[in-house]
């Protein structure tokens, strides 16, 4: 039975990469007032509203709100969710105190449906409606992980993570154990609904040469699936790969010799690539997931967008909260340090830039241009309302601000889980602020 209701609202879309362009704020298009029909979860039409026929359509209204397509987070967590704000250290050292313990309790189902539960919510209640996640070693955190979201209809890309050394006892797999498992989770999981697999190997410290090969025969055997790991997030973890893998030209190089790179590859982090490892991600397709809270909550350093972007050869680029080194579900919050780290480097990051790899640019490095991140006819309905009045701070602010530019950088810099009114996931309304 087909099924049709519509919002109302001012609504954001772009009409190129604005990191393609001297004129970045040009790419930003924003209708004042339309209508989004939405027919069987997807976009059917969108159209001003003084053009639009709403006759015996459910119409729901957003006054001095935003509609935005929904968020998509290239990088995150979810069995962090419990060690999340746990006072920082170096990266290999907050890994052996505070994340390998955490993964260990997710052994137990029920463990693992509890914070699937809870992780699921926080996103949709911070207006993100795909996410690329780490689920832990267990097989059952998967399963958790997937049937949560499948319950919810989001679309989510997740993965068995895969290590067989350099980690506690109690999260080893082996290459045979590892690919076999991770293989029945994807006939399993990959294409149910809006579910997508990614084969997940945490980084190259904790997998060896095997693993790594196993995991690209996996890869490549089951098309349209992902992969998703770590790369130079900081300088001490660089310097163990070198050692690891020392006929290895360079950390990316660990990767694109086991057969690792490619579309819907996404790379944590890339906080210290060079420009021949930037040129591989072009070459490749292969994309980058950029963790800006992350990167200064751990002080692994400042990753540089706009070099990623540079026109000759643009890298696919996406922001990532990466919980729980990341201390925000929230991409608003994520963007607002996404600013401050460019500032650092020299470079302005404009709402444009922000809003673009939080929604589109998610969209084109998780190989999914078309069907999400954009409000158009033709798209699964993934879409969150921010409002523009969401507390007494960003009100006065946004009455000041003039153009949609500036409010949209009011937004990022101002806003977290409060600026979100309501997150619909194919078409159906799953949170609501003030319900």
């Amino acid at each position: 039975m087909t099924t049709r209701h519509a919002l109302r609202g001012a609504i954001l879309g772009f009409t190129g990469d604005p990191f393609l362009t001297d004129r970045p704020d040009a790419t930003l298009h924003v209708q004042e007032d339309a209508l989004v029909v939405i027919e069987d979860g997807h976009v059917a039409e969108v159209t001003p509203w003084s053009a639009a026929r709403a006759a015996g359509l459910a119409v729901h209204h957003y006054p001095q709100a935003l509609l935005c397509p929904g968020f998509i987070d290239c990088h995150v967590h979810y069995p962090q969710t419990q060690m999340i704000g746990a006072q920082g250290a170096q990266l290999l050292d907050w890994l052996d105190r505070y994340t390998f313990p955490a993964e260990q309790a997710f052994a137990d189902p029920h463990h693992a449906e509890v914070v699937a539960r809870l992780f699921l919510r926080e996103l949709l209640r911070n207006g993100t409606t795909t996410a690329a996640v780490f689920c832990t070693v267990h097989p059952q955190s998967v399963e958790a992980f997937f049937a949560e979201s499948h319950r919810l209809n989001t679309r989510m890309i997740a993965g068995k993570v895969l290590m067989d050394r350099n980690a506690p006892a109690e999260l080893l797999d082996t290459p045979e154990r590892g690919h076999n498992e991770s293989e029945a989770l994807i006939r399993r999981w990959h294409g149910t609904g809006r579910q997508l697999y990614a084969v997940t190997p945490r980084f190259a410290p904790t997998s060896s040469p095997a693993q790594l090969d196993a995991a690209a025969r996996l890869w490549r055997a089951h098309p349209g699936t992902y992969l998703q790991t770590h790369l130079s997030e900081n300088l001490a973890e660089i310097a163990w790969v070198k050692a690891l893998f020392p006929e290895a030209r360079d950390y990316l190089d660990v990767y694109h010799r086991a057969g690792l790179t490619g579309r819907r590859a996404i790379f944590g982090h890339a906080v210290h690539l060079s420009e021949a490892e930037f040129a591989c991600c072009h070459a490749t397709g292969s994309a980058l997931a950029h963790c800006p809270s992350s990167n200064l909550f751990l002080g692994s350093g400042a990753f540089r967008a706009f070099a990623a972007k540079r026109r000759d050869r643009p890298v696919c680029v996406g922001l990532g909260t990466d919980l729980g080194a990341g201390t925000s579900f929230s991409q608003l919050q994520t963007l607002g340090d996404g600013y401050k780290v460019a500032q650092g480097l020299g470079q302005a990051l404009t709402a444009a830039h922000g809003f673009w790899l939080a929604t589109e640019g998610g969209a084109e490095a998780l190989d999914l241009s078309g069907r999400i991140g954009r409000i158009a006819p033709g798209a699964e309905a993934d879409i969150v309302v921010l409002d523009l009045k969401a507390t007494p701070l960003l009100d006065f602010r946004l009455r000041h601000a003039g153009t949609w530019p500036e409010r949209l950088f009011a937004l990022m810099t101002l806003g977290d889980d409060r600026a979100v009114r309501a997150t619909w996931v194919a078409g159906r309304l799953q949170h609501d602020r003030d319900a």
